[in-house]
């Protein structure tokens, strides 16, 4: 999926295609949010301003290269989880024991489906950790892209949450969905303020003009 180009991303996007969806958009973000922490990182090392921190963004850059890697992945995994799923969905259910093989085949597609935004809600999570700590001690002059990273990451979580939410709906497993329920609550309300917390504090530097 990320093998394409941004024009083709989008095209695919934007067509009656069902994949890339609202998912892998999500995802990508995600990926773009970390992306931009590291640029603050990598214009950070090397200037002797910031020698004191110097080995503390080199630490948080190689963090965020795995996270990053990781989040590139689930934008592919958002789009192979819809396959099983279609499928599920398009098993005829004219006969009791042909409701009963699709009811089985949909409930197992719609925990697949369910992991990619779950793990993307934990993801974009760390990497805000990552990301609090670029815009405290890393290049004033970059300051500005620590903020629009956080925000991406927070697009990212709420478009996970809706993910999650829509195949949630579907879920007859009464404790499997109360569990990615209060894991899901959890985790957005964590990350969203946490994203909050880091564009203010951007925000607020730059209108004191830093």
């Amino acid at each position: 999926m990320l093998d394409s180009s941004c024009i083709e991303f989008i095209e695919n996007l934007s067509s009656k295609k069902p994949v890339p969806g609202g998912g892998g958009a999500s995802a990508l973000v995600g990926s773009i949010g970390m992306a931009l922490g590291m640029m603050v990182g990598n214009l950070t090392v090397g200037k002797q301003k910031y020698a004191a921190v110097e080995e503390e963004m080199k630490s948080l850059l190689n963090a965020s290269k795995e996270l990053l890697e990781h989040l590139e992945l689930l934008v592919q995994k958002d789009a192979s989880a819809f396959a099983p799923l279609a499928d599920a969905y398009g098993l005829p259910a004219g006969t009791q024991v042909e409701k009963e093989i699709k009811n089985k085949k949909l409930q197992e597609a719609l925990i697949f489906a369910i992991e990619a935004p779950m793990e993307l809600l934990e993801e974009a999570n760390k990497a805000l950790v990552l990301m609090k700590e670029y815009a405290l001690k890393g290049s004033a002059l970059v300051l500005s892209d620590a903020g629009v990273g956080a925000a991406c990451l927070r697009a990212a979580i709420l478009g996970a949450k809706l993910n999650v939410q829509i195949n949630l709906n579907l879920l007859n497993d009464i404790e499997k969905k109360a569990v990615y329920k209060n894991k899901m609550n959890h985790l957005v309300e964590e990350g969203t303020s946490l994203a909050d917390e880091i564009y203010m504090y951007v925000e607020n530097r730059l209108q004191e003009g830093l």
